[in-house]
């Protein structure tokens, strides 16, 4: 095979790889990538802008690496031998000078949107801001309701287009709070309340888990966010008032027991101290003296 149809040939595989790469993508559901609001798509848009800067140097980078592979290879006995070539002032000038203005670039795009996103910053809206509590437990997570006065286990009921001021802690090991298709994350750890602000611009149900490997039972450590009308929130929390399931600390002590694969539960009302509680128990420095000695 001449060279001019090696060159095609490599080609051909090249454009062939990209084109079923893109083929795979296009059907693959990546929710980092498909954000439903607009703290999420405010993190999309920054990890896009960050790779279309890193593609830059990378990929001049392999291209020259396949250019001097083939170039230099045993058998191409045209390529000029210059052993004692060490230095160029035009080509290190090249690749010291375009890393470090985008490296610097980065960095201010860094800052600034280490300030934008602040998980602690609230969210701008005319729609009064929503509070919940999220405790994660083994192996499963709790949302309490302060305002709504109801609790419930795996599942995360929230009006779209109002901004959420999540609460949270953890009664076990440290966890991570991550809604991909709305933003994140944050950890839960316990003895301590991390905030995290979030909002859904659409209805639909989202995913949610978490992100830290916490033991066994991690795996089935997910839950669903869903998010609808105001109205629609509203008859939830309707329905599950009329639960008869009530969170006391009892009933409490029991839920925080590790299990796996939990199914969803509501509670019509809980004690009204229950987070306070479960930070306080790690400040004591003897997590079994509250919560019936979990």
């Amino acid at each position: 095979m001449n060279r001019k149809l090696k060159c095609i040939f490599i080609l051909i595989v090249v454009f062939v790889f990209i084109g079923v790469s893109i083929n795979y993508l296009s059907g693959v559901s990546i929710p980092v990538l498909q954000p439903s609001g607009q703290i999420a798509a405010k993190e999309r848009n920054l990890l896009l802008f960050a790779l279309s800067l890193s593609a830059i140097v990378v990929i001049p980078v392999f291209i020259l690496l396949f250019s001097i592979v083939w170039r230099y290879r045993e058998s191409n006995t045209s390529a000029k031998y210059s052993p004692d070539y060490d230095h160029s002032a035009v080509l290190e000038s090249i690749w010291w000078l375009i890393p470090t203005f985008l490296i610097t670039i980065l960095s201010v795009v860094t800052w600034n949107s280490s300030h934008t996103l602040d998980p602690y910053q609230p969210i701008s809206s005319n729609q009064k801001t929503m509070t919940i509590q999220a405790v994660s437990l083994d192996w499963k997570w709790l949302f309490i309701y302060p305002d709504q006065h109801i609790a419930s286990v795996n599942y995360l009921k929230i009006p779209a287009h109002t901004p959420v001021k999540f609460e949270i802690t953890s009664d076990s090991v440290m966890n991570s709070f991550w809604i991909p298709k709305l933003g994140g994350q944050i950890y839960s750890m316990p003895g301590m309340s991390t905030q995290l602000h979030l909002i859904a611009d659409t209805n639909g149900d989202f995913y949610g888990s978490s992100a830290n490997i916490s033991g066994k039972g991690f795996a089935g450590m997910n839950f669903i966010a869903s998010a609808g009308s105001l109205d629609d929130f509203d008859s939830w929390v309707s329905e599950v008032r009329d639960s008869s399931n009530s969170l006391s600390m009892s009933n409490y002590s029991k839920l925080a027991r590790p299990s796996t694969n939990n199914n969803v539960a509501y509670f019509s009302g809980y004690d009204q101290n229950l987070y306070g509680s479960i930070l306080a128990k790690y400040d004591s420095g003897n997590p079994s003296m509250y919560m019936g000695g979990l």
